[in-house]
């Protein structure tokens, strides 16, 4: 299994430099309270953050969990959505001159200015911040699939339809195949820009999560939540971004690779 045993080495090299890196920006961020003294309200230094997260961290849980949440099912909305438009547009060449420009100009409207129709529209709970995350995670995955559809092998589409396959069976069976590379670049973009589309959501209109608990200690001048409430918020990130990686080195892994 050189290919494990390969994997397995990258992954363990990957986490030594992200845990020298960490522990490099941590002695730096130190360093530089304790030269400049700024006012805690201002520049909190580690040990504020660590004194924040033991008093709250009950209170940080839960609405880390919510977050998590809301990453989770937009993270499964938007790939599904993205992929099924991918494949419409793959289908015919006049689906891609309709639907395409239509994704484009959706991805060009600004996420802030469509965030509080969205809270308008379904409420102050997880609705509105899944679907925010959905939109955001949207886009990259139908435009990476679209586009690795479209550059399949064309011998192989000459030679199947040589062999009498319709327009269908060259869809299902020679181009969602081969674009499944740009489904999984793009499914590792969406794993990442995910919690941006949760927690502007929850900055514009929540009642819990993560961007609501910053939005609230921030009003409060308590820069030491709002510096633990990112923190779990780049934890977050890193972990979605990881798992991801897992599951599509999976599930798209060759014996001969």
């Amino acid at each position: 299994m050189p290919g494990v045993t390969r994997r397995r080495r990258t992954a363990g090299t990957v986490a030594l430099r992200v845990a020298t890196t960490l522990a490099l920006l941590l002695a730096l961020w130190w360093g530089l309270v304790a030269l400049l003294e700024p006012p805690r309200y201002v520049f909190p230094g580690p040990a504020d953050v660590w004194d924040s997260y033991v008093r709250q961290w009950p209170m940080l849980l839960r609405n880390t969990a919510i977050t998590a949440a809301e990453i989770a099912i937009g993270l499964a909305v938007g790939l599904a959505a993205g992929a099924a438009t991918a494949l419409t547009v793959a289908a015919t060449p006049l689906a891609r001159r309709l639907v395409l420009p239509v994704v484009v100009a959706t991805q060009a409207l600004p996420v802030f200015a469509i965030a509080p129709l969205l809270v308008v529209w379904l409420g102050y709970g997880m609705a509105s911040k899944i679907a925010m995350a959905g939109l955001i995670i949207y886009f990259p995955v139908a435009t990476a699939y679209a586009e690795a559809m479209a550059r399949v092998d064309p011998r192989l589409i000459d030679l199947a339809r040589i062999a009498g396959a319709s327009r269908w069976q060259l869809l299902w069976r020679i181009r969602a195949p081969g674009g499944l590379p740009g489904l999984a670049a793009g499914a590792k973009v969406a794993a990442t820009v995910a919690p941006i589309g949760a927690v502007v959501g929850e900055w514009v209109g929540a009642s819990a999560g993560l961007g609501f608990v910053m939005v609230n200690a921030n009003a409060r001048s308590q820069t030491g939540t709002v510096f633990a409430a990112l923190g779990l918020l780049a934890l977050l990130a890193l972990a979605t971004r990881a798992l991801a990686d897992a599951l599509i080195d999976r599930l798209l892994w060759r014996p001969d690779a």
